[in-house]
């Protein structure tokens, strides 16, 4: 039996495994003080604080709250964001490398208060986080890791070992980090903020925004309109892009987990290698047991091998570290990446300081998530933040920025010219069910899918942002596009952006 045959079809995402709330759609123009739109960590976050504030909020999601990202994730809260403190000195001085420690050490310290104040059961619980290396060189960045801690007065130290059979050459623990359930958390947020008069409209898109000298209006794909005089843009990548050119400032990053059990004892403690491939073990509580989680296999979206061989080659790490008694559980995830690796959180552009946004949070959203909500707030209440000036999107370092930009580009550039010389002798008929492909349609490159009852899509793989082609995703049967990010279902509609138009659908049957 292969290994796609023993585990559970494609996503089946342990957070997902709650009862959420749902709303209704709106189907009426609407005049609020703040809209956000995305219902994920940051946009609940935010219409919590703001709602409990007595502004008048109203939160849209393209399609049901706490469905995106937020709802795959790894679910760590912690400040240790991988080798980022010594580059962080060395690029932006060792001030701004305390904000964004201490900016997220807040965040973590909210969810805290929050869990005790209003007695909610979402599993959290404090945990060292562990940095780990298997190789000398890698070893050598995290004793230079363990200098920056020092520096910026980190709580942390520097071992030998980890509780696994894992051949590691050093670690480096920082102290009193945490872990939770997502959703149950968010939950109890949404919750309150809906009590406090936020109201909340799923499955309704948003494509544009009216930006004039008064108000700004959210204009819906229905065609309604929603005025206010802040918009928080919380959609994972801003729906309203081309303000400050956030597809070029940015590349998207898919990443993998898959939930066992085990026999084993887990010690405690979450752990990620810094070497490659990255691999990252965590536990969560489920019936009286632990669920280990193992996430991992990172690489560009639309770009590396059979997605699937990703799964694969987790489960093999988890047989071979901790040996699975049951696999009941595989994800995976879309993380955006600034080219200095600071999330953007602030005005869309600095002469458009009511339109916000809040995108590129790497690999650790629940953390950073929590803190955009407060900065976000903050900016609507004109109130001073510390925060401001590090996280803003209108920032540019010299170093690395401009490297990166080119680099980035180039990476573009190559991706959009490859996918137009691609060439394949393969017909539509000959798919097997359940197998997707790029063929050749009518003397010209497409995709299709044959689907379980052998219904065929066949659709134009251009992707509708600019212009690259899509590669297809077999462990998730989607179009992903190289370039930006941009992914479609085999139907060829929008997934995930910045593509707000489907793929055209040449073909049915």
């Amino acid at each position: 039996m292969s290994s796609s045959e023993k585990i559970p079809q494609f996503p089946k995402t342990y957070w997902r495994e709650i009862e959420l709330p749902s709303f209704d759609k709106l189907n009426e123009d609407l005049s609020v003080d703040v809209a956000i739109v995305g219902a994920g960590i940051t946009g609940i976050t935010a219409a919590y604080l703001l709602s409990k504030e007595g502004l008048k909020v109203a939160l849209l999601d393209a399609g049901s709250v706490l469905n995106g990202t937020t709802g795959h994730t790894t679910a760590k809260v912690t400040a240790q964001h991988g080798l980022v403190y010594d580059e962080f000195i060395n690029h932006f001085g060792e001030e701004k490398a305390r904000l964004y420690f201490e900016s997220h050490m807040n965040a973590i310290q909210f969810v805290e208060n929050k869990v005790k104040e209003n007695g909610i059961d979402c599993d959290f619980s404090k945990e060292d986080a562990y940095m780990y290396a298997t190789t000398e060189e890698y070893t050598e960045k995290l004793k230079t890791e363990w200098e920056a801690y020092k520096t910026l007065g980190i709580d942390g130290a520097l071992k030998d070992t980890i509780p696994f059979n894992i051949p590691v050459k050093a670690a480096l623990m920082m102290q009193n980090q945490a872990q939770f359930h997502p959703l149950k958390f968010l939950k109890s947020l949404l919750d309150e903020a809906v009590k406090a008069g936020c109201s909340v409209f799923e499955n309704t898109t948003a494509t544009d925004i009216e930006d004039d000298d008064t108000q700004p209006k959210v204009v819906t794909k229905a065609g309604q309109r929603v005025s206010c005089n802040h918009v928080i843009i919380a959609t994972h990548f801003p729906f309203y892009d081309w303000p400050g050119l956030y597809f070029s400032r940015m590349y998207a990053d898919r990443s993998y987990a898959i939930g066992i059990k085990t026999d084993k004892d887990y010690p405690g403690g979450m752990y990620i290698s810094v070497d490659t491939p990255t691999r990252s073990i965590r536990y969560t509580p489920i019936n009286g047991e632990k669920l280990i989680i193992i996430g991992g296999e990172n690489h560009k979206t639309g770009q590396g091998i059979d997605t699937i061989k990703h799964f694969e080659a987790l489960e093999a790490f988890a047989e071979d570290v901790f040996g699975i008694k049951a696999y009941d559980y595989r994800w995976s995830a879309q993380d955006l990446v600034t080219l200095d690796k600071v999330p953007f959180i602030g005005p869309i552009t600095s002469e458009r300081d009511h339109i916000l946004v809040a995108t590129g949070y790497k690999k650790w959203g629940m953390t950073t998530g929590i803190l955009a909500g407060h900065l976000l707030t903050d900016y609507v209440l004109d109130r001073d933040n510390p925060y401001k000036q590090l996280y803003s999107p209108s920032r540019f370092q010299a170093d690395p920025d401009l490297k990166s930009v080119i680099t980035t580009n180039a990476d573009v550039a190559k991706h959009l010219i490859k996918g137009k010389l691609e060439y394949t002798d393969k017909a539509p008929d000959d798919l097997q069910k359940g197998e997707g492909s790029v063929v050749m349609f009518n003397g010209k490159r497409a995709g299709a899918y044959k689907d379980e009852n052998g219904k065929l899509y066949v659709v134009d793989t251009t992707c509708t942002h600019l212009g690259c082609e899509c590669e297809w995703n077999r462990a998730e049967k989607t179009w992903d596009c190289p370039c930006h990010g941009s992914r479609y279902a085999y139907s060829g509609d929008v997934i995930e952006g910045p593509a707000k138009k489907a793929l055209e659908l040449l073909a049915e049957e």
